[in-house]
């Protein structure tokens, strides 16, 4: 039994595709120039250390749930302990609420 090692790119194709995004191509363009799709030449410029995602930023919170609560609480006139239950909502239909309540 023999393994043959599969090369999905030669080390010209390899190259062509690092200049080219060096030089300013975009990934769709260097996939059709070397009939691969555009996944895989990311992969392939990933894995040469030349592609660089796109970080993604951490969501940010304007407050806690409790303390929104704490203020829906507040313009609506109950105690807290009365709609505790809402910190069991999302944080944004939380603050849509706050902010309808505070532009009244």
């Amino acid at each position: 039994m023999s393994t043959k090692t599969v090369v999905n790119y030669t080390p010209e194709m390899t190259v062509t595709v690092v200049e080219g995004f060096k030089a300013g191509k975009t990934v769709e363009a260097l996939a059709t120039e070397v009939g691969r799709t555009a996944r895989s030449v990311i992969a392939k410029l990933s894995r040469e250390g030349v592609y660089k995602g796109k970080a993604k930023e951490a969501g940010k919170r304007e407050m806690l749930k409790a303390e929104m609560v704490a203020e829906i609480a507040e313009f609506v006139g109950v105690p807290e302990e009365t709609l505790e239950s809402l910190e069991k909502a999302t944080g944004p239909a939380l603050m849509s609420v706050l902010k309808a309540l505070k532009s009244e």
